[in-house]
């Protein structure tokens, strides 16, 4: 993903006021916004949320917004997206299957997040790497019933029979079901498959954990890492632009 940097859009350049917190009108969760986000998904109960003080400064007369931004603000429609729908019958499957496990749900969705943020940028079909974004750990409780463990190889073992129960309520094709299982059971070793969705998905859930596993490692490692375990070109560079720049340790979100 190449961009060209503009202080418009450079979030060093911003005041305090351009990084807010917008209440969830369905459950009250404060929400981050940044004046540019069109919307963002609650991370509590899932429902999408528009930023009432969007912003997009610059952009929205720029004739490099859309290399700036990675889409052109003229043409797309921030607050919907095609497969919302699709997205919001899953995110109440995935929330009746964790029931009160607000942690794993909050997971999914952070996932989902990045996964439609690369899709933005990566050709791929939508409506199977959301799906898979949102179900790639739907086996996490029943390892731990069966197994006593959330081992990948249990993980893996579990969520595809789940995943496909739910894609069959949902009216999935079974070429589709088949192919999001895949992915649900390979998400932690990439066994056996790297399709477009899948490096989405992979990508999606590593951009998750990257914070937490790279925590304690310098700036080179945590790039080597991004490097060799990212699978598209869009997650390595939102990878770095999140750990590694300038704008990653920027002061405006350290003091919130």
């Amino acid at each position: 993903m190449s961009k060209i940097v503009c202080p418009g859009q450079d979030t060093r350049f911003w005041d305090k006021g351009d990084i807010f917190d917008i209440e969830c009108a369905h459950c009250g969760y404060a929400i981050e916004f940044f004046r540019d986000d069109g919307s963002r998904r609650c991370p509590r109960c899932g429902h999408r949320v528009a930023n009432p003080r969007l912003s997009l400064g610059c952009a929205q007369w720029c004739e490099q917004a859309e290399k700036c931004l990675g889409f052109d603000p003229k043409k797309v429609k921030l607050v919907e997206y095609a497969e919302e729908s699709l997205a919001d019958q899953l995110i109440e499957a995935v929330k009746a299957q964790f029931g009160d496990d607000q942690k794993r749900i909050t997971h999914a969705l952070r996932v989902l997040e990045n996964a439609q943020e690369l899709l933005r940028h990566e050709a791929a079909n939508p409506r199977i790497a959301v799906a898979a974004a949102l179900l790639h750990d739907i086996g996490i409780q029943e390892a731990e019933r069966r197994h006593g463990s959330t081992a990948p190889q249990f993980q893996e073992l579990e969520g595809p029979p789940i995943a496909r129960r739910i894609l069959e309520g949902l009216g999935f094709a079974e070429a589709d079901i088949q192919h999001i299982c895949r992915i649900v059971g390979s998400h932690h070793t990439g066994r056996d498959i790297d399709t477009p969705e899948f490096r989405i998905v992979w990508d999606a859930d590593w951009l998750v954990n990257l914070p937490e596993h790279c925590a304690r490692a310098d700036a080179g490692c945590t790039r080597e890492f991004i490097e060799t375990t990212l699978r598209t070109a869009t997650g390595r560079a939102l990878a770095i632009e999140r750990l590694l720049s300038p704008a990653a340790h920027n002061p405006l979100k350290e003091e919130r």
